[in-house]
């Protein structure tokens, strides 16, 4: 019987980093869409966020029923808790993805980003692959020395963030109020899908230490 009950833990584990892979397949396209005015990729990440929301609803649904056949205990107990809690980071994670796509689906056929600011939101597209990388990563193996990796590349997006910010803000800045409200979102997309990967990081220090890193809180489920 418990053999049966760690398999479907085992079978939970997996999914989850079957979905990181879900995201992170999301948010390169959405960056490809959104940099080259792709119309085409766009409607495929808008479209794809339903299978990532299936997922979601499925691990949930598992979860919960672990619990109460289960009843678990101690280390069994946390796995199962921060289960439910990485599933709600990567379910936002996709919908930052979706939402990335939706401007670039807006501003089609022109590309919602200005050449100026080109390198820099290909950059912010890097190192959220980058980090969604090592997230799933993470799950896999509960490599805690991974997952503190995750605080210095996210160190990186919020640098790449505020670069956004000082070109918008110069004096000399040429493209508009519309752009610049384009360019306002995306950057706080790629900051805060960040931020769930490193959240989901800071699980997984929780789940093999049972200490949670001294670090703000998580991103509400309400925020972008």
């Amino acid at each position: 019987m418990r053999d049966a009950f760690h398999e479907e833990l085992a079978a939970i584990t997996d999914s989850l980093a079957e979905m990181t892979n879900l995201v992170a397949s999301a948010m390169a396209r959405a960056t490809t869409a959104l940099l080259d005015a792709d119309l085409q990729l766009a409607e495929s990440v808008i479209t794809a966020d339903e299978t990532v929301d299936l997922l979601y609803h499925e691990i949930e649904e598992r979860t919960f029923d672990l619990m109460v056949r289960q009843q678990p205990v101690a280390g069994d107990l946390r796995l199962v808790v921060t289960s439910l809690r990485m599933v709600s980071d990567l379910e936002r994670m996709g919908d930052l993805a979706l939402h990335v796509a939706n401007v670039a689906r807006r501003r089609y056929p022109a590309s919602a980003v200005p050449p100026v600011l080109r390198a820099t939101m290909l950059e912010m597209g890097q190192v959220a692959q980058r980090i969604v990388a090592k997230a799933g990563s993470v799950i896999a193996s509960r490599d805690v020395n991974t997952a503190v990796q995750l605080e210095r590349d996210d160190d990186v997006m919020d640098a790449l963030h505020r670069q956004l910010f000082t070109a918008l803000l110069d004096e000399h800045w040429a493209y508009g109020i519309e752009a610049a409200i384009d360019i306002t979102l995306c950057g706080r997309y790629y900051e805060r899908y960040a931020d769930h990967a490193v959240s989901v990081a800071h699980r997984v220090i929780y789940l093999v230490t049972g200490e949670m890193p001294n670090v703000p809180a998580a991103p509400s489920s309400n925020s972008v």
